[in-house]
């Protein structure tokens, strides 16, 4: 019969093996929706304006809608690519913390 803590690093294995599994791939999608004044925003029907995928090698693709304009160079909002970068950042940031946090509890249940 397996003990405690080989029950607590096969948990932690299994946690730390899922973990690796979702992290391949990192996807950030920054959506818009249309706010009135007549009441609450219908967050059903958001958009997206930018869209970033970076896979686990550190290839990344990011998508972002531009506008048309008179000139005929299309437009894009910076204050928008601001939000959405911002956001992949915190996102890089996030999944660096839980990985860590997970190695850190394994290499302790290890020892």
């Amino acid at each position: 019969m397996a003990s405690d803590l080989e029950n607590s690093i096969r948990d932690a294995g299994q946690k730390l093996a899922d973990a690796l599994k979702n992290a391949s791939e990192i996807k950030v999608e920054t959506l818009w929706v249309e706010v009135s004044k007549d009441g609450p925003a219908d967050f059903t029907g958001a958009r997206p304006i930018a869209q970033t995928i970076i896979a686990l090698d550190g290839d990344s693709r990011t998508t972002l809608p531009m506008h048309p304009a008179d000139t005929g160079v299309p437009n894009l909002d910076e204050r928008l690519l601001d939000i959405h970068q911002r956001s992949v950042s915190e996102a890089i940031e996030y999944r660096a913390r839980i990985l860590n946090a997970l190695f850190s509890v394994l290499q302790s249940r290890i020892r």
